[in-house]
This record gives structure tokens, sequence and C-alpha cells, in this order.
């Protein structure tokens, strides 16, 4: 069903040694660092994302596995007709990966949820 999840966080690098130092007992490590972010999952396939700049009340961003392309448009147009706000068509999202396929919405709380394929 998921397939990463983001949350927005005051000091990246503080977050990064608390999620290192909890999800190592769960097998995750730290697969990624920088100034602006850190990925954390199994090694090799980070699932949890933290974004710098903000807090919580800028909403997380949660990305759902889609089976096919198809399914990330229906995605998107499905959530617009139920009160979603566009945050990106499907489409390639190359900057990510040559097979990153995706569409985002902001749902009524203010959460960005993406729908995505193609990423192995």
């Amino acid at each position: 069903m998921y397939d990463h999840i983001g949350l927005r966080v005051k000091d990246v690098a503080a977050s990064a040694r608390f999620y290192a130092a909890a999800l190592a007992p769960l097998g995750c490590v730290k697969s990624y660092e920088d100034a602006e972010g850190a990925g954390f999952g199994p090694p090799g396939s980070p699932a949890l994302w933290l974004y710098a700049g903000g807090d919580a009340s800028q909403g997380a961003h949660v990305a759902f596995r889609a089976p096919s392309r198809e399914a990330v448009a229906v995605f998107h147009t499905a959530g617009l007709a139920a009160g979603g706000k566009d945050n990106g068509e499907a489409g390639l999202r190359l900057d990510y990966s040559p097979t990153y396929y995706a569409a985002f919405l902001t749902d009524p709380d203010g959460n960005n949820v993406e729908a995505i394929w193609g990423t192995e």
C-alpha cells in the first residue's frame, strides 16, 4: 500500500540521529542525508523521508503504490472530484528517476498525497 512517507522537521541532523537510533532495532538504516533531508528504511530502500524546513502544520507526505500508470491517473482524477487540490498531474518525474511515474494531490487537511508507479 505505502511506498514512502515524508515528514517535515525543524532540524534534519537532530531528527536523523533520533530516527537512526530508534529504527536500527527494526532493521532500518539511514541511506541518505544532506542539509535538506534524510532517508531511512531497509538497506537500499528508504521509505521514511525527513524534509527540512517547516513544522507538522504544513502537513505530511504519504505516497501510495499504484498497480499501473492508469491507476495513477485515476487516483488524481478521483481525488480532484472528491475535493482534493492538484499538486502535480500524472506524469514522469525524471528528476527522481527515469521510471518514476506519479501524481500528487493536496488532501482537504493540507497533506501532500501521491500515487506512484514504476520505481523498480
